[in-house]
């Protein structure tokens, strides 16, 4: 997978995830783009921080001896899930949910750095915590576990779609992490018209600070550079 082009990195690094969010909002983005009760694990936030941004790949994982209809499962044979992953992307996963094992460890997210990744979100748990954080890739999660993935899951499908707590997350989305924030996917197709809007979104709210600070209320600003 091609990493993000150069100039939309640098134009992109120039906001926040909150910047990020309000102008999918704006474009009615289901949930605004954001992946929410994510914990960052690794490595420890730092508002100075440059934000991760990378084209998503996906990786979704059943219950064990589930069988879904739907996606067709496509994990090559004779090859571990993390030895398939995409260069240069941010690996989003999903795991069943109300399971208490994790799905991504210390050899794993070892692997998926060797493999070039940016970044895991694991929608589910992770472990060996002192390892993810010696990748110094950013990893985040729901939560922990000290039990392996084969105590209740199976990697099903590799590059399909996920629904996330009414967040969609498509492979070739882009990814943008901010420490400080959070996590944010930018559909493929939003990407233009998002970057059209932040430097409008980001000036009027420059001017709604200045004027509140200036003794104005915060209804009168608003309704006077965001016109509500």
């Amino acid at each position: 997978m091609a990493p993000v082009p150069t100039h939309l990195v640098a134009q992109l690094q120039a906001y926040t995830a909150c910047d990020i969010s309000d102008a999918l909002l704006k474009l009615k983005v289901p949930g605004a783009g954001f992946i929410a009760d994510l914990n960052l694990y690794s490595p420890h936030a730092s508002q100075d921080a440059v934000p991760t941004i990378a084209l998503v790949s996906t990786v979704l994982w059943v219950a064990k001896g589930e069988t879904p209809a739907e996606p067709t499962p496509n994990l090559p044979d004779g090859l571990h899930w993390s030895d398939a992953i995409e260069p240069d992307s941010f690996i989003v996963m999903k795991q069943p949910p109300g399971q208490t094992n994790a799905v991504c460890g210390g050899i794993m997210a070892l692997r998926i750095k060797v493999r070039g990744a940016k970044g895991i979100a694991v929608a589910g748990r992770v472990r060996d915590l002192p390892e993810l954080r010696g990748t110094n890739l950013p990893i985040l999660a729901y939560g922990t576990s000290t039990v392996g993935a084969g105590g209740g899951s199976v990697p099903w499908a590799l590059q399909v779609p996920l629904e996330i707590k009414g967040t969609f997350v498509n492979p070739g989305d882009i990814a943008f992490h901010d420490p400080a924030s959070g996590l944010v996917i930018i559909p493929r197709d939003q990407v233009t018209k998002v970057l059209e809007l932040l430097p409008k979104l980001t000036a009027a709210d420059d001017k709604v600070k200045t004027d509140v600070l200036g003794g104005m209320s915060v209804h009168e600003a608003f309704k006077l550079h965001r016109g509500a």
